[in-house]
């Protein structure tokens, strides 16, 4: 029997933010955002947790939570080379050979999620893992600010093979389409190589990064969730999370939601 990867989940975290300026420490019932989505990522079980942050305040709020956090330079152009630079910092060795890239800005993630982004790479041909829902309104699909993937997923399947990620509602015709949803699960390899990589002709022109590992022959594969996590990126979606974390904590509804 081969052995199970060992995996590490890397949360990026960095102050500068165009709609919400300082949101990693946003408060959300007395603790900030960082530490929600900290908390969301042990509860997944899915290996050791490190936010890896831009700046000292966000690493003072996490090890005060009792978490580990590792500085990181904050010219880095994006989240992929943030967790990539961490990684390297707080396992030289290569110990974990797997990591899941969790947003710092998804307070409301259901750990279950975090979980289900490492079960495409059972298949040993899988570069990188993510996750896709069922878009169920014609205004979802439509929207160019969810992001929808063409996914090859055979009736009954819960995973399948990303062929490509838009903006526009994709594929044509009849059948389903699929919410993307920005959390990555990468071989150690993959990511080592991804951020060596020059943005590619497609990514620049969706504004989307996966395209990048797409166009340079990456494999990416998706695992099918039923709900969508909503990020924070203004104050009304700070307010928004604020709702859905007091209403689980009274024992309400689950914590993922869609858009």
């Amino acid at each position: 029997m081969s052995k199970k990867p060992a995996s590490i989940i890397m949360i990026p975290a960095r102050m500068a933010s165009t709609r919400l300026p300082g949101k990693p420490l946003a408060d959300i019932l007395g603790a900030p955002m960082i530490v929600h989505v900290w908390r969301r990522a042990c509860e997944a079980d899915a290996g050791p947790v490190v936010v890896a942050c831009a700046e000292p305040e966000i690493a003072d709020a996490v090890t005060a939570a009792g978490g580990r956090a590792v500085l990181t330079s904050p010219d880095l152009p994006s989240g992929s080379d943030r967790i990539f630079a961490a990684l390297e910092a707080v396992d030289p060795d290569g110990r974990f050979d797997t990591v899941v890239n969790l947003q710092g800005d998804l307070p409301t993630i259901d750990p279950v999620a975090i979980h289900a982004a490492l079960k495409p790479l059972a298949d040993p041909e899988v570069d990188i893992a993510t996750l896709v829902a069922l878009i169920a309104d014609a205004e979802e699909r439509d929207d160019p600010n969810v992001v929808k993937a063409v996914v090859a997923l055979a009736p009954g399947a819960d995973t399948g093979r990303a062929l490509y990620f838009s903006r526009c509602p994709v594929p044509w015709g009849e059948g389903a389409h699929y919410h993307h949803i920005g959390i990555y699960a990468y071989r150690r390899a993959a990511l080592a190589r991804f951020v060596t990589l020059p943005p590619g002709i497609l990514e620049k022109r969706e504004r989307l990064e996966q395209l990048r590992a797409l166009e340079n022959g990456m494999r990416i594969d998706a695992a099918l969730v039923e709900t969508v996590p909503f990020g924070v990126d203004t104050q009304g979606d700070l307010e928004r999370a604020r709702m859905v974390l007091a209403a689980h904590r009274a024992g309400g509804p689950s914590q993922g939601t869609r858009t």
